[in-house]
């Protein structure tokens, strides 16, 4: 079985722990496969993934071999595979268009990007290097906030006949016009916004889950974060924020028994602490009712190390847009994207998520339950409720 080839845009710190992920358990069997929710995926292993060509503006990462890249700063994630071998790719100049948020320009080198002198590439360029390079999927890991230039890269995706997987909180696989582009070209898409193996949102639904499962009226509830890396540093710029503060929340609220009003609801990157460098502390309360209108609270802190915590699921991902080339299904891959993603075109809860995805990697799209088939790879129509899928599904609806 061949590789599978991937392009990645931005090698910051999430690409640094994807690719010593991929190395690291290269000589690892499943027994010994400790943080992976699929060892083998569809026939894949997570070191049957190469990268064929990468995409970055910083000087200290462009022209490098990209297993160097990913140790340059300012990333600043765990080291846990410092033997990487020569990939063989150089990391090219990418588009900045919206990429660079301008106050990056007012911190030191060590914690913010520094761009490259070299010439953007354009659209056809972009196109070219992916087809000369035999990429099947693109990956996404621009910061928050790139709009234009995560759409630039998508239509580069469409463009160069490859899937696409978009970990950031830009709206492509979750916008209708957008999805409608790859359905029609027949390839896949993944997205919107990564999910974390164990972080803070995933942590959030499962408990607002289990108040609902419980009988527990959520009233109020926030979720607080700080890190110390670039993407919380791109964050101290709010008009960056919005859709990952919609990603966020939706994930969010998707669960509840009731929505919350805005009023009680704050979902969202908090500040930037440079110390904590890659890692991100969650703080977490929720304030609600029991049994007899008797009042309760929940807190928690959460602390982990950001990027690692993402690299799984991007390994599940790559390999769930495989499958679906194999299979020659194109358009949005929407119960891997429920799963794996915090603003998906349809949300479902995290266990039907999980069901339906794991159907989905087996090969079996219809169970006595769950009808139509098409309903876990078909989207709805632009202005349909996407929130009323995962009992509809359930219901044959």
């Amino acid at each position: 079985m061949k590789n599978i080839k991937i392009a990645i845009v931005g090698v910051g710190n999430c690409v640094s722990s994807l690719l010593q992920g991929i190395e690291y358990y290269r000589d690892k069997n499943p027994d010994e496969a400790i943080g992976l929710m699929h060892w083998d995926l569809g026939g894949y292993r997570p070191f049957d993934i190469e990268v064929a060509a990468a995409f970055d503006v910083d000087s200290r990462k462009v022209g490098r071999d990209v297993h160097e890249a990913i140790f340059a700063r300012p990333n600043c994630t765990a080291v846990f595979c410092a033997a990487m071998p020569p990939s063989g790719v150089k990391v090219r100049m990418g588009k900045i268009l919206d990429g660079l948020s301008e106050h990056m320009g007012h911190y030191e080198a060590e914690c913010s990007f520094r761009p490259s002198d070299q010439a953007e590439p354009e659209a056809r360029q972009v196109v070219q290097v992916l087809r000369d390079s035999g990429t099947e999927i693109l990956l996404n890991y621009l910061p928050v906030g790139s709009e234009e230039a995560t759409r630039f890269y998508a239509q580069c995706a469409l463009d160069a006949g490859v899937a696409f997987i978009n970990n950031i909180p830009v709206f492509i696989a979750s916008d209708p016009a957008w999805a409608r582009r790859f359905e029609k070209k027949n390839l896949p898409v993944i997205g919107d916004d990564i999910k974390a193996q164990l972080g803070a949102t995933i942590t959030h639904r499962v408990l607002t889950d289990l108040f609902k499962k419980r009988g527990v009226k959520l009233e109020r509830t926030y979720q607080l974060n700080t890190g110390g890396n670039t993407d919380f540093l791109n964050m101290l710029n709010r008009d960056r924020l919005a859709s990952k503060k919609e990603s966020k929340t939706e994930a969010v609220q998707a669960v509840a028994k009731d929505r919350l009003d805005k009023r009680n609801i704050h979902i969202g990157p908090s500040d930037w602490v440079p110390w904590q460098n890659d890692n991100k502390v969650c703080f977490i309360r929720m304030e609600g009712k029991l049994f007899g209108d008797v009042p309760m609270n929940l807190e928690l802190r959460l602390s982990v190390e950001d990027s690692p915590n993402s690299a799984g699921v991007a390994i599940d991902s790559i390999r769930c847009c495989k499958l679906a080339l194999e299979r020659g299904i194109g358009g949005v891959l929407v119960a891997p994207s429920a799963y794996l993603c915090k603003h998906p075109p349809q949300q479902f809860t995290d266990d039907l998520a999980y069901r339906l995805t794991n159907e989905f990697i087996y090969g079996q799209p219809e169970t006595a339950t769950i009808k139509p088939s098409a309903a876990i790879l078909a989207i709805p129509p632009a202005g349909a409720d996407k929130t009323k899928t995962a009992d509809s599904l359930v219901s044959g609806t």
